[in-house]
């Protein structure tokens, strides 16, 4: 199954490092990706309603971007303008009790929109691996290793199976609340497995566009599920 599935490994090992600085080697995402495969084997059930290369994805992603997160690749700069456009879309959307636009987020960090959008590319690997991380701390431990694609297997008790069902109402509450098209450009990035510039063409948005969207919908998400856990 591993060497079957192997292809599965380089492609997504190659579109996370379009996304990411040309410091992190290619064969180093596929070396944790691939870690990621042998997991999924080990793991997977074939009595649940899952294809095992959908699943496999799954599991190789989340290793890629357990091994991006403990490089810590990212700047403290670039770290920072994640947690401002956080802080200022929270705000916002504390004080108009709506949903936020990006124009009067923009507005809140003293930014034009057309700033502000450039702000949200340069961000976009920040914000992917920040959502996740917010994910693996939806059970209130944030010392623990479990990752999302942890939270989804292992219901071997009522008490498991219980919390999963709680997070998955959680996550389709946030995303519920995002825009048409942010809802349109995850559905395509995640679920059709199109990349950003693929996601363009369907959308007639340039690439860059695109990447926009997505960073803001991923910075959305995790403002509001952490907003969700402060009010439990």
């Amino acid at each position: 199954m591993i060497v079957a599935h192997a292809d599965l490994v380089r492609s997504v090992a190659l579109r996370i490092s379009m996304r990411i600085p040309q410091s992190v080697s290619l064969d180093e995402l596929m070396s944790a990706g691939s870690l990621g495969l042998m997991d999924a084997v080990d793991k997977f059930d074939p009595e649940k309603d899952v294809k095992f290369r959908t699943y496999a994805q799954f599991r190789i992603k989340g290793a890629i971007l357990d091994e991006l997160r403990s490089l810590d690749w990212f700047s403290r700069s670039l770290r920072k303008k994640a947690q401002d456009v956080e802080r200022a879309l929270a705000g916002v959307e504390r004080e108009l009790g709506r949903p936020a636009e990006e124009s009067e987020v923009a507005e809140a960090m003293g930014l034009s929109l057309e700033a502000y959008q450039d702000v949200l590319a340069e961000i976009h690997s920040a914000a992917l691996l920040n959502l996740d991380a917010s994910i693996r701390g939806a059970d209130k431990d944030r010392d623990s290793g479990k990752s999302f694609q942890d939270q989804l297997t292992g219901q071997d008790n009522p008490e498991d199976r219980f919390a999963e069902e709680e997070m998955k109402a959680r996550m389709a509450k946030v995303i519920a609340g995002l825009s048409e098209k942010e809802q349109l450009v995850l559905s395509l990035y995640y679920f059709e497995d199109l990349t950003l510039k693929e996601i363009g063409e369907v959308l007639d948005r340039t690439e860059s566009r695109v990447c926009q969207i997505h960073s803001a919908a991923l910075v959305k998400m995790r403002t509001r599920l952490r907003g969700a856990e402060m009010d439990v």
